[in-house]
């Protein structure tokens, strides 16, 4: 190919622009973005944090490319400039029954190669985090914090300045392949050709895909995450970064407390049923949104498996004293009088049709297209790794020595 043009200018679009570019320096890059700015959704609707791979299944694309990751986004912003703090955190069992899934978590973190990895016991704990409560916790140093915002601007500029062209405010609402080209048109009426198409359309990467002619079978379903923030006198409660032991069988890790970059503590997020894929507020409703999610199968399949807690997400979502309740249970001495409310975010989760939640990234290529179907949290740490993947794929399948 001669051309690419890449859907979606959150950071892992970017990425893979400035992958490309470094690449192909020959190449023309295309990178389509709908909104009149990069990065405006789930790159910068998050808790900020860089993850190092404690999580996820050895041997998974989340393990491989977190781990690699990090090391790549936290050079990135060293190298530009972009705020960021290698400042660790802490990861929390608050009661003996939570303690055997620490120690899974822990053992796991060791398979995927995570450096430094700690158990501490309750008098460590407090030694680290005074106001914390826990009886056990892992302590991982390699994980921080960093402006996600800024490193989208970076690659904005970097991809600008190598040649690659940028086009914001292109909602694209036709894919067509045309003899050696894609046909991309906008909602506008605009169109551009490209050789080569690679969606990174984040929440409406299922539809970009349908478009393109693919048939995934999963559903994007989004889950709102909504946060609150510490009052500035209640700061001192938190020096870094206070994570619950996650539920195993829910993929998002819990309500956790978050030092921000610019300051202050963050306190969230939950989870819960979005109705509108780009809804922040608790109210915002897209009809075509949500029928699509409430007409899809496995949401009614998760619903059913996962009903109680499901309404345990929704009533915390309502009733701030129950929010405040979960995070009392990693910082005791909080009152519901010190949240005020904060940042809300959407996630993009992949649900298979049998209820499933993906837990790993998805990438699907065909000749003339890859489409990135599933790229949840840590996608902003593993952007960068996430592109190379991408760009390795598109040269071990020879997709640059084919069409215009």
């Amino acid at each position: 190919m001669k051309s690419c043009a890449i859907v979606g200018g959150g950071i892992v679009g970017l990425a893979v622009a400035h992958k490309l570019l470094s690449a192909r320096p020959g190449l023309r890059v295309l990178l389509l973005e709908k909104e009149q700015g990069v990065g405006r959704h789930q790159s910068t609707h998050n808790s900020g944090v860089l993850h190092a791979g404690l999580y996820y299944k050895p041997g998974s694309a989340k393990a491989r490319l977190a781990v690699s990751g990090i090391k790549q986004m936290t050079e990135f912003c060293r190298d530009n400039g972009i705020a960021h703090e290698i400042c660790g955190k802490i990861v929390v069992a608050v009661d003996e029954t939570e303690t055997p899934r620490l120690r899974a978590l822990f053992e796991r973190g060791t398979a995927n190669g995570l450096v430094g990895l700690a158990w501490l016991g309750p008098e460590e704990i407090r030694g680290r985090e005074p106001h914390a409560a826990g009886r056990a916790a892992v302590l991982v140093p390699e994980e921080g914090i960093a402006d996600y915002a800024g490193v989208c601007e970076t690659l904005h500029g970097k991809i600008a300045g190598a040649g690659g062209e940028i086009r914001l405010g292109y909602e694209v609402s036709s894919l067509r392949r045309e003899a050696q080209a894609w046909r991309i048109e906008s909602s506008a009426g605009d169109a551009v050709e490209a050789g080569f198409l690679v969606n990174c359309a984040g929440l409406h990467c299922d539809r970009i895909a349908e478009r393109a002619g693919a048939r995934p079978t999963d559903r994007i379903i989004p889950f709102r995450g909504e946060y609150y923030d510490l009052r500035p006198e209640r700061c001192h409660l938190v020096r870094h970064l206070i994570y619950p032991t996650p539920d195993p069988v829910f993929p998002f890790l819990g309500v956790h407390f978050t030092r921000m970059i610019r300051g202050g503590i963050e306190a969230g997020p939950n989870a819960v049923l979005s109705l509108k894929r780009e809804g922040y507020s608790r109210f915002a409703f897209d009809f075509r949104d949500a029928a699509g999610a409430m007409m899809y199968a496995g949401l009614w399949r998760f619903g059913f498996q996962h009903a109680r807690m499901c309404a345990h997400e929704i009533a915390r979502s309502f009733n701030k004293t129950l929010f405040c309740r979960s995070l009392q249970r990693l910082v005791p001495e909080i009152r519901e009088d010190d949240l005020v409310s904060g940042n809300r975010g959407v996630r993009a989760q992949a649900m298979t049709p049998q209820g499933e939640l993906r837990q790993d990234f998805v990438i699907h290529q065909d000749r003339y297209a890859l489409h990135l179907l599933n790229a949840p949290s840590p996608a902003a740490t593993a952007s960068l790794a996430i592109a190379d993947e991408i760009v390795g794929r598109l040269e071990q399948e020879g997709a640059f020595a084919a069409g215009k």
